[in-house]
């Protein structure tokens, strides 16, 4: 694939601003820094490099720490003036050992939460739940009785979403679809499953080719 460099305009100090996005959660993970230079040892490496103002160097994330990024695609804005870097991360993103360097938050409408993330967030707490128990919880229930109490609850729920279905009640399928996917998450966590191991093999069954039709018929 042709890379067109030429397309891209950068700041007067030679750099363009690259907004690095988790691939498989859609998570913005980073902000950093470009030039020619490091762009282009970034498309050829196929790992992230920057440009550090401050040492005015150029450096290859996770060259030290390992928490390498694997670059899968890269786009840029309208204006030309911006990077949308998407990658696989291995381990943290931030040098404080955050996933994400975007881990503060400065507002949130809490009526309506983070909906973005709202399944890995689930995921997160069942598996802090699994790793840090609470005598009170009832994720932490499931993990004690074991596989086969949880196969139950999934096979249940399942034929909870039958029920809403053959009811045609959208809110009551809506409420058992949720008890259904939260299940699978505990069962996902029992067994060592990631979200992302479920993305991995959607992407292989539906992901676009380069010519942008799908893998698969389903």
């Amino acid at each position: 694939m042709e890379v067109n460099i030429d397309a891209l305009t950068f700041q007067e100090r030679g750099l363009i601003p690259a907004i690095i996005q988790d691939v498989y959660s859609g998570k913005v993970l980073m902000l950093g820094y470009m030039n020619e230079q490091s762009l282009a040892k970034t498309i050829e490496t196929k790992t992230t490099w920057f440009y550090s103002r401050s040492r005015k160097t150029l450096w290859n994330k996770g060259e030290t720490s390992g928490n390498v990024q694997y670059v899968k695609q890269i786009q840029y804005d309208c204006d030309g003036d911006a990077l949308l870097i998407q990658v696989e991360q291995v381990g943290v993103a931030c040098h404080l050992g955050e996933r994400s360097c975007f881990f503060r938050d400065l507002y949130m409408d809490e009526t309506d939460g983070n909906r973005f993330t709202i399944i890995e967030d689930v995921y997160q707490l069942i598996k802090n739940r699994k790793e840090q128990p609470k005598e009170s919880s009832y994720t932490n229930y499931l993990f004690r009785e074991g596989l086969d109490k949880i196969l139950k609850k999934v096979g249940e729920e399942a034929s909870e979403v039958i029920i809403g279905a053959k009811n045609e009640n959208k809110e009551e399928l809506i409420y058992e679809l949720s008890d259904l996917i939260y299940h699978a998450l505990v069962l996902m966590v029992q067994q060592g499953v990631t979200i992302e191991d479920i993305k991995k093999e959607l992407s292989k069954r539906y992901g676009k080719k380069e010519d942008g039709r799908g893998r698969e018929k389903r």
